[in-house]
């Protein structure tokens, strides 16, 4: 009897060992998982950051008072989440299909119970989430010029004021970006911020450009 228990006892700590391993490799996957939406959303919250701020700057090279202006990011903002959540919807869904028709596929020749492609259904994207993510961090971003503008009736200061949250929240977002993709944190970061003065900077010289030529 002491032989069978000695023989049981590698068996037990084999299987412990295989249970602690597959934990791990979830516990891994869940952050990942957590990882792609949170890097997602920073990008999402990027691109409505610089695009309103952008929209902005450039109507109010042509028409400076403070409700154009705000009315501009306002409509930037809606389009802007609008077409973002749509996108990510569409593409979120085509992904959807195409692994749930390769799941149905393995499922005939591999005779996947209904159990087992219900639970491979669960670790699936749903679609509705990733839109309503995309929406919402699109519109995070976009508050920040709108914002810093709202109560600033002096055009130069109000422009002044949406370069300089603007320029922090692009170091910031570019910095987190970074840090999620495991990449050089200051190089990053002064290379979103880099860009997205160049964004602005166009975007109110061809819109100033266009204002001035009598179109």
């Amino acid at each position: 009897m002491a032989a069978n228990q000695a023989n049981d006892q590698p068996s037990f700590e084999v299987a412990k060992s295989l249970d602690v391993e597959q934990q791990a490799q979830n516990d891994e996957l869940d952050y990942t998982k957590r990882g792609q939406w949170l890097r997602a959303a920073i990008l999402g919250a990027n691109d409505g950051l610089l695009s309103t701020a952008s929209l902005m700057i450039g109507v109010g090279a042509v028409r400076k008072d403070v409700k154009t202006m705000i009315l501009s990011g306002v409509a930037g903002l809606v389009a802007g989440a609008c077409s973002m959540a749509i996108g990510e919807f569409v593409s979120v869904y085509s992904q959807y299909d195409i692994e749930m028709a390769q799941m149905k596929r393995e499922r005939n020749t591999e005779n996947m119970g209904v159990e087992q492609l219900d639970a491979e259904k669960e670790k699936l994207p749903n679609p509705w989430h990733a839109a309503g993510a995309s929406a919402i961090s699109f519109a995070v971003g976009a508050l920040i010029p709108l914002l810093g503008a709202a109560f600033v009736k002096d055009y130069a200061l109000r422009v002044g004021l949406i370069i300089a949250v603007v320029s922090f929240s692009l170091l910031m977002f570019g910095g987190l970006g970074a840090f999620l993709g495991k990449a050089p944190i200051a190089k990053s970061s002064l290379r979103v911020l880099i860009g997205g003065w160049m964004a602005m900077g166009a975007t109110y010289g061809l819109t100033k450009l266009v204002g001035s030529s009598g179109l």
